[in-house]
């Protein structure tokens, strides 16, 4: 019996639960207060890239099969802050529905006064607000909205209990790790749209080419591609975006942060660049 939707994912999984069982070494086995803490600082920025994997999930589910999915969540629940149906509400019918109108928009960049946010303001208010709006957007979407509920009561009481066996370990191993990479995501968002106020899909996100940054986020970088078909699989963004570049505005292509701009990414970067020119040029 077939349990992937794609195989693709089989490797980006196996990885996710070697994190998840390396956290769980932590909790049972550190005795000094430094070590936790030294696991989060290491974890961070890869727990960061992990939320691009839960985003895709949560867009199209990685398992055929139910059970799968919702093991699945608990593990990206812990690694990212971001429980089962929580994007799936406030991102795919939220934000995705609304991106374009910044007085709807579950991740709006935009303030009431028209002013555009700050990334850590917008960073901040995002992280806070996605499960009230989540739960908001839920209102349309009941039988989503129920599975949000029970899976976020299910996955705050293994977190308690987790933290009732070991308040320490746990404290940094998920707790504030779920905290950082709530903020982290929404963070990264602001880079995808900021300041994008159009009605065109083609104009409304920036895209990072950079190969290790699509290879860390899931080809997240072809962001106009995911938004113009977002059920569209991770592993067929780059084919998507392979089409649609030459109706993409040259000012909407931007490099990575850190780490990625440090690794040799101008060559590569700079070689897209004219080809996409000369694809313009041609239109």
């Amino acid at each position: 019996m077939q349990l992937f939707r794609h195989p693709e994912d089989r490797l980006p999984v196996l990885l996710f639960a070697g994190v998840f069982a390396l956290d769980l070494a932590v909790i049972a086995t550190a005795t000094t207060w430094w070590a936790p803490m030294l696991w989060f600082a290491a974890m961070a920025i890869p727990k960061g890239w992990i939320c691009s994997w839960n985003h895709h999930h949560q867009h199209r589910p990685t398992f055929k099969h139910w059970l799968p999915n919702r093991l699945l969540d608990i593990v990206f629940g812990f690694q990212t802050g971001v429980t089962s149906h929580t994007w799936f509400l406030h991102h795919v019918v939220g934000h995705h529905v609304n991106y374009l109108d910044q007085d709807k928009d579950e991740s709006r960049w935009r303030r009431d006064d028209g002013t555009t946010m700050g990334e850590v303001e917008y960073g901040l208010l995002t992280a806070i607000s996605a499960y009230p709006r989540a739960w908001a957007v839920g209102a349309k979407y009941p039988r989503a909205r129920r599975t949000f509920l029970r899976m976020g009561i299910l996955q705050a009481a293994l977190l308690g209990a987790l933290m009732l066996t070991n308040f320490w370990n746990a404290l940094w191993v998920f707790a504030f790790p779920m905290m950082l990479s709530l903020y982290l995501t929404a963070w990264a968002t602001y880079f995808h749209h900021a300041d994008l106020d159009t009605d065109d899909g083609m104009e409304a996100s920036y895209n990072i080419l950079h190969p290790l940054y699509n290879l860390a986020t899931g080809n997240l970088g072809y962001h106009t591609a995911h938004h113009l078909q977002h059920g569209l699989h991770w592993s067929e963004l780059p084919r998507l975006h392979r089409e649609l570049q030459h109706r993409i505005p040259r000012d909407l292509y931007r490099l990575p942060g850190i780490p990625f701009v440090w690794f040799g990414s101008e060559a590569k970067i700079e070689l897209d660049e004219a080809e996409l020119d000369a694809e313009q040029s041609a239109a």
